[in-house]
């Protein structure tokens, strides 16, 4: 899932950005909210950490145009403040949920996958069966049969984009886009790499390259 975090306190911003890198999301940051809103605008982002006071534009305004604009991205807004005009004002705008600073980043993290749970096909189950295979992506666990497999945050991210579309084809590009963040500018082979290492542990047969299309996670007929 890639996430963008708008917060002009940068310390508090990166901090964030390398706690969810490592929860396996991938993540950009700006600090100005007319940034904020052209990127949110431009890239299909999963989910928006969007601070209230922000210069440029501020969070309320940032969340107004992107809901005046059609795109229902979950927004988690932060602010220094409190109160329930506060809170109010920011759901009235269309915010998804709101946290408090000084806030627990355990209790961010849970905000987090609870919007992205929330943001799912209605009673979509965070468990995919397929075949022998078992993907948890509440959890972030993996079992082939009865054995569990141990996959980085990286090699999770690749293999979710996957089982969410099993029998789909999931070109590369959309892959680069949700696993890894905007200033990424390696090589795009990077994808093939982690596919290969997928299907070195998950089984080769699982996963099938679709030339000139991208990947496909096979379901047992």
């Amino acid at each position: 899932m890639r996430l963008l975090i708008v917060e002009d306190e940068k310390r508090l911003a990166l901090s964030l950005a390398k706690g969810l890198t490592a929860e396996g999301y991938a993540v950009d940051v700006v600090h100005d909210g007319r940034e904020g809103l052209h990127r949110a605008t431009e890239t299909p982002y999963d989910l928006v950490i969007l601070d209230i006071m922000l210069p440029g534009l501020n969070g309320y305004r940032v969340c107004a145009a992107l809901r005046a604009a059609g795109h229902d991205v979950p927004i988690l807004m932060l602010t220094a403040k409190d109160g329930e005009y506060d809170e109010a004002e920011g759901l009235d705008t269309g915010a998804d949920d709101y946290l408090t600073k000084p806030f627990s980043y355990v209790v961010l993290v849970a905000r987090v996958k609870a919007l992205l749970r929330r943001s799912g096909p209605a009673g979509a189950s965070p468990v995919h069966v397929v075949g022998e295979l078992t993907v948890d992506t509440a959890a972030h666990r993996v079992h082939v049969g009865e054995h569990e497999v141990t996959l980085t945050a990286k090699e999770f991210a690749v293999l979710e984009q996957l089982v969410v579309r099993a029998g789909e084809v999931v070109s590369k590009g959309r892959i680069l886009e949700h696993v890894w963040d905007f200033a990424f500018d390696g090589d795009p082979n990077i994808v093939e790499v982690y596919v290969s290492t997928l299907r070195r542990k998950l089984g080769a047969p699982l996963i099938r390259t679709v030339r000139g299309a991208g990947y496909r996670l096979e379901v047992p007929r």
